[in-house]
């Protein structure tokens, strides 16, 4: 795999390294040992998938307060999405800064993001599906989250003819940290 760190210290994105021959490629897209050796969390304690019918669906940017924070590693296997990370580790150098980043079925990126981070993404094509691995279960009460389009942040999102926001992520208060 090839491990490129972004300007927000501790996320990566992953590309897989191919074999190719006649028959097509193999790659891996989870080593423990490869994640180790790049200081990255190895647990994984949950796996989930959302599927998007439309083109234009925005899910976030969602959290886990401690003590259930997790890293995500997250790939696109279906259509292909806008994936957005926000540092939100008070003291870090990039704090309420974000990362942004084109994930495919057709580039097969995968983007490693940190605990300390809020994370979300537009949907580029209809049908899309996107693959989570978490490093902790899933808590509903320890669930957060900060607007999409809070000016805190100034994230760019791609045009889209209409957007598909669940009710939960456009009423997110003003972020004040």
């Amino acid at each position: 795999m090839v491990f490129t760190e972004t300007f927000l210290k501790g996320a990566f994105v992953i590309e897989p390294a191919k074999r190719e021959d006649f028959r097509g490629f193999f790659a891996r897209t989870f080593c423990e040992q490869e994640f180790a050796q790049h200081g990255l969390e190895t647990a994984v304690a949950q796996s989930s998938i959302s599927f998007n019918p439309k083109k234009g669906t925005l899910r976030g940017m969602h959290y886990q307060a401690a003590p259930f924070e997790e890293t995500k590693l997250v790939r696109c296997t279906m259509g292909a999405i806008h994936d957005v990370i926000i540092d939100l580790r008070p003291g870090s150098p990039t704090y309420k800064k974000f990362f942004a980043a084109a994930l495919s079925e057709r580039n097969r990126k995968a983007l490693y993001i940190p605990r300390g981070f809020a994370h979300g993404f537009q949907t580029l094509e209809d049908d899309s599906e996107v693959l989570y691995q978490m490093s902790a279960l899933y808590s509903a009460e320890h669930g957060r989250g900060v607007r999409w389009n809070d000016p805190a942040f100034g994230i760019e999102w791609p045009a889209a003819a209409e957007r598909i926001i669940h009710e939960r992520d456009q009423n997110y208060q003003d972020f004040c940290g």
